[in-house]
């Protein structure tokens, strides 16, 4: 059985009664980081055999790990910090847990993206989360969130936090944004503003990890033609001549106008 374990993301004391039982009954706990790991199996006396997963060792860990579930080993799975499965590489032990069969179950707790929605304060009756913002492509990654109708979380670092929020200036400054920062440590924080007052905000860089949370909301009319048939075709699923067909009906312009456009970026690129 392999149980997959939330932890505290910041606060040690945020874990609970159920978590420390199960890591105390399991044979072997799998962890992305055993430094980190052992400071909080340490605090409440879990001595247990600790062993690292995570995305470099992945592969190699999960032959065995899977050999050890299916001769019946009681098996935990945390992350440095939160849900497991976010944003590491416990997806993949899920995904082949699924396919062989083996039992599995989630014991709940913290988790930074839902902690940061809800201190936003802004709509969780419909939300998105993206994980990192990416490296390459952060316009095309801000577009889409700010085109999305439900509020995004997204996370990202501190050094690059400023030329984010630029990225949503320049597209929509009065967008509301939240920024979480520290959650349920000493220095916890939550700023709620436009995407223009937190970049003012944040003059130099910030310290600690970050949650980044986008209000919902429409850029339609900031985008060109181009840019609303491509979003429409990657977040739809659409094909270019529905995105190209649904484009001209939002942007109110005559369908073969928006062929037309299409077809001459089309020459262009030959």
């Amino acid at each position: 059985m392999l149980y997959l374990v939330s932890t505290p993301i910041g606060n040690l004391e945020d874990i609970s009664l159920r978590a420390i039982d199960t890591l105390k009954s399991c044979d072997l706990i799998f962890c992305e980081d055993t430094r980190r790991s052992s400071i909080l199996l340490d605090r409440y006396g879990i001595q247990k055999k600790l062993l690292s997963y995570h995305k470099f060792n992945e592969k190699k860990s999960l032959e065995g790990i899977l050999a050890d579930l299916e001769a019946g080993m009681k098996i935990a799975l945390i992350s440095d910090a939160g849900t497991p499965c976010i944003n590491d590489p416990g997806h993949i032990l899920v995904a082949q847990c699924v396919e062989k069969n083996i039992p599995f179950t989630l014991i709940p707790g913290p988790c930074s993206p839902i902690q940061a929605l809800v201190m936003s304060g802004m709509d969780t009756t419909r939300f998105q989360y993206i994980g990192f913002i990416p490296r390459n492509g952060t316009k095309k990654a801000i577009v889409q969130a700010l085109s999305y109708p439900g509020t995004t979380i997204a996370l990202e670092s501190p050094s690059r936090i400023r030329d984010t929020l630029q990225e949503i200036v320049a597209l929509d400054a009065e967008r509301r944004v939240a920024i979480a920062r520290e959650m349920t440590k000493t220095y916890e924080e939550c700023l709620r503003g436009t995407a223009k007052e937190l970049l003012a905000h944040f003059a130099k860089e910030p310290k600690g990890e970050i949650v980044l949370v986008i209000a919902g909301g429409g850029i339609l009319d900031n985008l060109t033609l181009e840019e609303l048939i491509g979003m429409l075709q990657e977040l739809h699923g659409l094909t270019l001549k529905e995105a190209i067909k649904v484009a001209a009906v939002l942007k109110k312009i005559p369908k073969r106008e928006a062929y037309n456009y299409m077809q001459s970026l089309k020459n262009l690129n030959n």
